[in-house]
C-alpha cells in the first residue's frame, strides 16, 4: 500500500533579501511512499526553525511539526522531510501497512 505525504523540499531558485544575500526557497509537494521502505523516522528541528524565521511557504501553521524519513534504496538510503509530527506520520504509515490488497 502506498501512502501520500507532503514533502518540504528546497527549490533550485534562490531569492535575494534586502542585504543582497541569496537565500534558499522551500516548497511543498505531494509524494507517495511505500511504508515497507521506511527505515527510520525522526523529528526534524531544522525545518521547524526555517518555519519560525519565515523561510517556508505561507499558510503553514507556526505550530506545525516535521518528520525526516529515511528510505531504503538498496545500497544507499534517501532522506525526505515531510509535514507532520513523527507519531502522526508513523500512524499513517502503519495503518497503510495493515490494509489487505484484494487480488
Amino acid at each position: 500500500m502506498i501512502v501520500k505525504l507532503v514533502e518540504v523540499y528546497e527549490n533550485a531558485a534562490r531569492h535575494k533579501n534586502q542585504r543582497g544575500d541569496a537565500r534558499p526557497t522551500f516548497c511543498l509537494r505531494e509524494i507517495f511512499v511505500n511504508p515497507q521502505h521506511v527505515v527510520c523516522l525522526r523529528s526534524e528541528s531544522e525545518v521547524k526553525r526555517l518555519l519560525e524565521i519565515g523561510n517556508l511557504p505561507e499558510g503553514l501553521d507556526a505550530r506545525q511539526e516535521f518528520t525526516k524519513l529515511h528510505l531504503n534504496r538498496g545500497q544507499v538510503g534517501m532522506d525526505v522531510t515531510v509535514v507532520g509530527a513523527p507519531a502522526i506520520v508513523e500512524q499513517k504509515l502503519s495503518s497503510a501497512d495493515n490494509k489487505v490488497i484484494k487480488g
